[in-house]
């Protein structure tokens, strides 16, 4: 083990399970070993070699004042880095840890989306039953706490939220499982954290110490997995050193029965906050915000992920965006103020873990004299009898005033970066600062004016007086006047051109300022420390302030949407029923000159099945039904031209899925798990959209699943559904099921030329035009032309040319030119539905024909069958070997015969949908065995 710096160095690497260790020596962080070469390749850092007892370590380095921003840069990119500062002893100096800064608990970010801290516990003994969440984002101090009732809960609020670092509990973490679930769903890391702070008696002990004894209570938070999740976070953010305990003020229940369920799924099917790439632009909340503030943002981001199910409360919403709405000029007035607010919950955060500078402070100041302007905005406009005068109503005005003043007497106006720099704080603040400037500034004076007089008192020329770090103050003399210096000058070194000199007034004036300047900088920084506390101590009052700016600012955000795009304010109803006229896709409708569509869920007419061509508008129809809903849910005007929506406590949608090969599912799997997740989960209250079901199998096996489910759907959960498919059989049920109903994407075809109209009308379509649709595509001619071909004789049930195919001779044995070449031997077929094969693949079946293409035999009846050439004998003749008048049906073989008895006997009105089809199959399978 090396001694000396390097030593010390990998001794404290060895204390911790941090992934880079930046260890402070003098006037740099510096990094060696293995630490070293890492953070140069990813920070673009010199290497260097540092020498230690006949070892050479490789050293890499960043300026003491300059780490944050390279510790940012390698967190952000995963890794957890410690941070160990240097400190004055009676030997000299030593070093330790002081914090450990992990994606998770990073302060310094410029991203204005929040950034949570996550810790996950499950019951050790139950494979798949409750978990509890807490959430904390130590960038503004939130914290939230909630019990979830299984995976699918516990992906969709990861999903949700995003956070930055997740700490899973004893049982998530030996849960492989689980854990990959968690992988699975998670942009950040997953951090594993000392189990005993999951242990209950330890994590209720840190909520009490940190929100007191009765808060849990108080909030109702009652779920000890909820509470251990929690202390585990607050466990987590002491020992990392973060020293935003201080912020976080307020423990949150938010699982509290007052949200829509909108899972993991159903926010990428609609592209909540990120599209089907994974890009904000087009996102839902990319369309919506136009937030000034970066509060506003996140919280109008949560509006639209977690929409409510209070009524109240959302009545409340709507009618504060209603007046700002209709309020233009008041509305533009506020937002122009709330923009030029600073992030006051991260300011506060900053403030209580002790790393807020001046600059900060100076926001603090600024943004709190906002709040007697934001009144302002308001007063004498129509928006003082709106929810938005009584959200401004709620900030404690008076502490706000008073700690904007106590900013305003003592920051400076241009404060300096540096913390020690001297020029933080406004003169007058302090008497006892402002002498010691007084002196240190009538000291600088005299050095200031020293050359001038020096000139004048001894006739000397070229005279400077400067300072540096090695010789101290020195007046500099050009050589040529040199042997002209009084003799009370001290030569201290000879230059090229000149030599400097010092006098014992000199060095007498330098020790002054040093230590004027030395005290003015210990006593300014120790008033700015004080004032930085005090700023601490109200962070509530700042976390306050910031959630009423963020609050407007988003409600001024959906109010600028809805007054420039013709939105309008949603009837909110208890009655279970979805209204729409003239509804609109609110993403689209930006890009397209977008058809609007009416819309009626209701009691009678529950569950709609959509049918319609491919690339017609059903799915963005779909779509737009479940973001209506949502947006009324999160309080915002709606794109239609009347909207009456009944509350639902969750939006489900089964859209098309990808293969997820890497976890060992295909296409079909992730739909059927979606669909099972939808038919568990979903209840009378819920939306539920499925956007094709059944299509990644087999085309019985899919209309069985299809036709199922919507049974299943329509009769035990009675959820409002719209399934949208290309199994028109599905369509007979709207005449057996009475809530389901039909409608159509409708088209206009003349003369062979197809346009999709992209209008709703009720009743079923029959047709899908997928051919038309692979033209649009780009197919070339030849296989769409060869595919209207196929359809055409698919439908009209005739023999299909399988061009490409080989002949058979009479024995089955391949042979004979290839289809479709010139001469005898084409061979055509005819394609089973029932089968999903060439019916005579086997030799069997199969429908010969000649260069003229005349037909010759079928299934080996035909007149050259009978072997020998010559006529076949007689059967079932008379004696006079006339043979007697067949029926249709005696030349109808024993197996057909039988299908058609039992289809007679048949009641159709009284046969099961799902038992009818299956009998159908299995007639059609008889049939095709018997041919």
């Amino acid at each position: 083990m090396p001694t000396g710096i390097v030593g010390e160095f990998l001794e404290l690497k060895a204390e911790t399970d941090a992934d880079v260790l930046a260890m402070q020596c003098g006037d740099f962080y510096e990094f060696f070993a293995d630490d070293a070469e890492l953070v140069a390749e990813e920070l673009d850092l010199t290497v260097s070699q540092k020498s230690s007892h006949g070892s050479s370590y490789p050293m890499a380095g960043v300026p003491l004042t300059e780490l944050t921003p390279y510790v940012k840069a390698l967190v952000e990119r995963g890794y957890r880095v410690a941070v160990a500062d240097q400190y004055e002893t009676d030997d000299g100096h030593a070093r330790e840890i002081t914090r450990v800064v992990t994606p998770g608990t990073l302060l310094e970010t410029a991203d204005d989306d929040a950034r949570y801290l996550a810790a996950v516990v499950r019951e050790e003994d139950e494979a798949d039953g409750p978990y509890g969440l807490a959430l904390a984002d130590v960038t503004t101090g939130r914290f939230l706490v909630t019990e979830g009732g299984d995976e699918s809960d516990l992906r969709a609020e990861l999903y949700r939220f995003d956070p930055a670092e997740v700490l899973p509990g004893p049982r998530v973490r030996n849960d492989d499982r689980l854990l990959g679930a968690v992988r699975e769903d998670l942009s950040g890391s997953v951090s594993v954290f000392d189990a005993e702070a999951f242990a209950p008696g330890r994590a209720k002990h840190a909520i009490r110490e940190q929100f007191g004894r009765e808060t849990a209570d108080s909030v109702g938070i009652d779920s000890d997995l909820a509470l251990r999740a929690a202390g585990a976070v607050l466990g987590y953010v002491e020992e990392t050193g973060a020293g935003v305990l201080a912020s976080m003020t307020r423990l949150t229940a938010y699982g509290d029965g007052d949200h829509v369920d909108v899972d993991a799924t159903t926010q990428r099917n609609l592209e909540l906050t990120e599209t089907m790439r994974g890009e904000g632009e087009g996102s839902l909340f990319e369309t919506v915000d136009h937030t000034v503030t970066a509060a506003g943002g996140r919280l109008l981001r949560e509006w639209l992920t977690r929409p409510r199910r209070d009524r109240a409360r959302l009545d409340r919403r709507l009618d504060a965006v209603e007046a700002l709405a209709g309020a233009a000029l008041a509305r533009d007035r506020l937002r122009e103020t709330l923009g030029e607010a600073y992030d006051l919950e991260r300011l506060a955060a900053r403030a209580t873990s002790g790393s807020a500078g001046a600059r900060e402070l100076l926001s603090v100041r600024d943004t709190l004299a906002l709040v007697p302007a934001m009144a302002d905005a308001v007063e004498g406009t129509a928006l003082v009898e709106s929810p938005v005068a009584e959200v401004l109503e709620e900030l404690d005005r008076e502490r706000a005033r008073a700690l904007h003043g106590e900013l305003a007497d003592a920051l400076a106006d241009d404060p300096p970066k540096a913390k020690t720099q001297g020029g933080l704080l406004r003169e007058g603040y302090d008497g006892e600062l402002d002498e010691l400037i007084a002196s240190h500034e009538e000291a600088r004076e005299w050095l200031d004016t020293l050359a001038e007089r020096e000139k004048r008192r001894h006739g000397l020329s070229h005279v400077t007086v400067d300072r540096n770090k090695t010789d101290g103050y020195y007046i500099q003399i050009g050589k040529s006047v040199a042997d002209q210096v009084p003799e009370h000058y001290r030569e201290i070194k000879t230059l090229k051109n000149s030599k400097r000199f010092v006098t014992d007034e000199l060095d007498e004036r330098e020790r002054e300022v040093l230590r004027l300047e030395e005290a003015r900088g210990e006593l300014e920084y120790e008033l700015f420390e004080e004032l930085r506390e005090r700023v601490a101590d109200d962070a509530e009052l700042l976390q306050d302030v910031g959630r009423v700016v963020a609050e407007v600012d988003a409600l001024a955000s959906l109010a600028t949407h809805a007054a420039g795009n013709d939105w309008t304010r949603p009837e909110l109803t208890d009655e279970r029923r979805l209204d729409v006229e003239a509804g609109r896709h609110p993403v689209v409708e930006r890009t397209t000159d977008f058809v609007p569509n009416d819309l009626r869920l209701d009691g009678e007419r529950g569950f709609l099945i959509v049918t319609g061509p491919n690339m017609s508008g059903k799915s963005t129809y779909m779509r737009q039904a479940a973001l209506i809903q949502l947006l009324a849910q999160a309080g915002s005007f709606v794109p239609a031209r009347a909207a009456e929506v009944g509350l639902v406590d969750g939006i489900y949608t089964r859209v098309g899925a990808l293969d997820e090969l890497a976890q060992g599912r295909s296409t079909f799997m992730v739909e059927m798990q979606e669909l099972s997740n939808i038919l568990h989960s979903a209840t009378e209250d819920s939306l539920v959209i499925l956007d094709e079901v059944g299509r990644g199998t087999a085309t019985y096996d899919g209309i069985s699943i299809a036709w199922a489910a919507t049974e299943y759907l329509h009769n035990e959960v009675r959820a409002r559904t719209l399934f949208a498919t290309h199994y028109h059989e599905l369509t007979a049920l709207a005449d057996h099921l009475p809530r389901v109903a039909n409608v159509h994407v409708a088209v206009d075809e003349r003369d062979g030329e197809v346009t999709f109209l992209r209008t709703v009308r009720d009743g079923p379509t029959n047709r899908s035009y997928g051919v038309h649709v692979a033209d649009l595509a780009g197919v070339p001619t030849p296989v769409v032309s060869r595919a209207d071909e196929v359809l055409d004789r698919l439908r009209e049930e005739k023999a299909i040319e399988a061009k490409g195919s080989r002949g058979r001779d009479a024995s089955g044995a391949g042979g004979g030119d290839p289809a479709g070449a010139d001469g005898d031997g084409t061979r055509q077929v005819v394609f089973d539905l029932s089968s999903g094969s060439f019916a005579g693949d086997d030799g069997a079946g199969s429908v010969e024909t000649d260069a003229a293409g005349g037909e010759g035999s079928r299934n080996g009846t035909g007149p050259e069958s009978a072997g020998s050439g010559g006529p076949p004998e007689s059967v079932g003749g008379t004696e006079s070997g006339e043979q007697p008048e067949t029926t249709e049906a005696d030349r109808l073989d024993p197996e057909a015969r039988a299908v058609i008895g039992e289809l007679s006997d048949v009641d159709v009105a009284e046969t099961a949908p799902v038992e009818l089809l299956a009998r159908v199959q299995e007639w059609q399978e008889r049939l095709g065995e018997g041919r």
